[in-house]
């Protein structure tokens, strides 16, 4: 018997997304599907899935167009997604979570865990005297890990002394510049802290206990046979092309990177926003405190000029522990959002943002690997504005 692909959408979004409030087949609302359906007819991208959540229910899913366009596999809410940089507010989860114990503190010096850090030095020749919220808010400074020696690296602590080679980028504080190894340095220092690899800390503490069944560093091959394929558009063309898949993250060889080494479902990203959503808490269990939750989803990075968009609307951001927070809402990606919402974007487009003015949270699973910005991808514009005129505010 072959079963009708809306249909298809709803049964797996009942069978995978375990909430007890999802009684019956989630809503589709049309202006979102539709608003999807045109940029893949436009080539931008091949397929969508599209969740808005409020702090209780779904609002609104749908799967649009394909995973795979040469084997005609739809896209579905358990496709696997490679989910980049939205691995960033995870990773800040996992360091508020520590805090909440008493095993660290934000403000606590980087040396603290890693005394070699004491001797490193900004390009003034200052001790750098790195924070553990400068790390996780792109103002440390540090320098990048690169060649040979980090293609070789196994673990986060192979990566340490590589980092610590690299000159320092500016003196800390001084600047906002997204860095990459920041993040992956807080990710060590979860491991020092708490005794346990980083990705065994997320499975333990995040993943099992919010039910992220298929989120996970090290797909299996299992999990490999629903991974979404991305795709590249041919500037000649205009048409989508498959892209080749990122070597340094998926296999078991290299480290659990924890700014951007996971991989997704949308079923279960929308846990976490939800999660989120509900200011650190879901169905009865708490993960961060209220103080932790204000901390992570607060600007922490002074009046410096942030995020994605500064050639003309820095100032409308700041940056929290893993985040990105909407200062002022500005035209284009952000004109839907209200004040004070949060959120990352991926490399290959997918977005998660949360807007706890509304009590929405937005998520957009798709895989498209050369969108110039994709915080300003057309498609998640025409997502959330498509979203706010179809939904209402739940709060």
């Amino acid at each position: 018997m072959t079963i009708d692909p809306i249909l298809r959408v709803a049964i797996l979004a009942l069978v995978s997304f375990s909430s007890p409030t999802l009684l019956s087949a989630p809503p589709r609302r049309p202006e979102i599907g539709a608003a999807m359906d045109r940029v893949i007819a436009q080539d931008e991208i091949a397929g969508a899935v599209t969740i808005v959540l409020s702090p209780e229910r779904i609002l609104h899913l749908s799967a649009n167009g394909y995973a795979n366009i040469a084997a005609k596999t739809p896209v579905a809410p358990d496709s696997l997604f490679w989910i980049a940089s939205m691995t960033k507010p995870i990773t800040g989860v996992a360091v508020m979570m520590l805090q909440d114990e008493g095993k660290l503190n934000i403000a606590d010096p980087v040396a603290k865990y890693l005394p070699e850090f004491a001797h490193l030095k900004t390009p003034s020749g200052k001790p750098a005297n790195l924070t553990l919220t400068q790390i996780l808010t792109h103002t440390s400074g540090l320098g990048e890990a690169g060649g040979e020696a980090a293609r070789n690296a196994r673990t986060l602590a192979d990566l340490v002394p590589i980092w610590l080679a690299a000159p320092m980028q500016y003196e800390p504080g001084e600047k906002w510049k997204y860095t990459q190894s920041g993040i992956n340095l807080a990710g060590r220092i979860v491991e020092i802290v708490s005794g346990v690899s980083f990705d065994v800390f997320l499975q333990q503490r995040l993943f099992d206990p919010l039910g992220m069944k298929d989120t996970t560093f090290y797909p299996t091959k299992k999990q490999k046979e629903r991974l979404a394929t991305g795709y590249a558009k041919n500037q000649e063309t205009g048409r989508l092309e498959p892209a080749p898949v990122r070597t340094e993250f998926g296999a078991r060889h290299h480290p659990p990177q924890g700014n951007g080494g996971l991989y997704s479902t949308p079923n279960d990203y929308a846990r976490f926003c939800q999660m989120l959503l509900n200011r650190g808490s879901l169905q009865g269990r708490r993960y961060l405190s209220a103080t932790a939750f204000a901390a992570m989803t607060s600007v922490q990075t002074s009046d410096l000029e942030c995020g994605f968009f500064r050639d003309k609307f820095g100032k409308n951001y700041g940056w929290g522990i893993g985040t990105c927070i909407l200062r002022t809402p500005h035209a284009g990606a952000a004109e839907s959002l209200s004040p004070g919402s949060f959120g990352h974007g991926g490399a290959w487009g997918t977005q998660a943002w949360i807007d706890p003015v509304k009590g929405v949270a937005y998520l957009l699973m798709v895989q498209r690997s050369n969108f110039p910005n994709s915080d300003a991808s057309e498609v998640r514009r025409c997502f959330q504005n498509s979203a706010l005129s179809s939904i209402a505010p739940s709060r």
